[in-house]
């Protein structure tokens, strides 16, 4: 009877390296290792993943960096405490469970709220036409309802908070909005748009949405970081109510 294994099977012809990686990360995520606990030797994961020796060495390159596992020289590697962690990458694993999508949609309320605030603050005139050029947009695509402008409602709300970010003047919280769109877009596209048919053409929605650019107009950070806070809070918890969202 064959030997079961940590580590899930790895598509070819993507990164090895990363693939190695993700392998190693979903293991960490399900359980299968757990903090403290230490990975097989560089020959096991080598056998393990049929790879090169060398593509093991980087994908533990990567593991270190993100600060997924510690290295102890001639010891081996380890599995990293979660609170030791002191990079910030967030994989694809991570959604495999619903509190853990959750956290991330809560990270974006933080996230918009403070942009929002700053934006308020730092906004160009130019910059404001612009955001309430898109503001509209989003008002007729949800005019139209979501049978027929579902796809063109949801890219106009995600470029209005693009805007408004960039508003900021920040790039860190760019970066930040941009790794949270891209995660969501990449690993929960189907449940972000079914959330939206459902809720987001709802009349409070949109008066939400209208709050936020009104106070960014009116140069109030603090209504801006409260109006942003409780449209996220809110379409967060829609999406975590839905009974079809897994």
């Amino acid at each position: 009877m064959p030997k079961p294994t940590l580590f899930g099977a790895i598509e070819r012809p993507r990164s090895l390296p990363d693939e190695v990686a993700q392998s190693v990360m979903s293991a960490i995520a399900t359980g299968a290792l757990k903090p403290g606990d230490k990975l097989p030797s560089e020959a096991e994961l080598s056998a393990n993943f049929n790879v090169a020796r060398t593509v093991v060495r980087e994908a533990i390159s990567l593991l270190k960096f993100d600060g997924v596992v510690d290295s102890r020289r001639g010891v081996g590697a380890f599995v990293a405490n979660r609170e030791e962690r002191t990079s910030f990458r967030i994989s694809p694993a991570c959604f495999e469970k619903r509190r853990e999508i959750i956290k991330l949609l809560q990270l974006r309320t933080s996230v918009q709220s403070g942009a929002a605030a700053l934006a308020a603050e730092l906004r160009s005139d130019t910059q404001m036409e612009v955001i309430e050029a898109v503001l509209q947009e989003l008002l007729v695509a949800n005019a139209k309802g979501p049978e027929d402008a579902l796809e063109e409602r949801v890219e106009a709300e995600l470029r209005l908070y693009r805007l408004i970010t960039a508003a900021s003047e920040n790039e860190y919280f760019c970066d930040v909005v941009n790794m949270i769109e891209a995660n969501i877009q990449n690993y929960l596209r189907s449940a972000f748009m079914k959330n939206a048919a459902a809720s987001e053409f709802e009349p409070g929605a949109i008066m939400e949405h209208k709050a936020v650019v009104a106070a960014i107009k009116n140069k109030a950070p603090e209504a801006a970081r409260a109006a942003t806070r409780t449209r996220f809070t809110n379409a967060s918890n829609s999406l975590a109510a839905r009974q079809d969202f897994a």
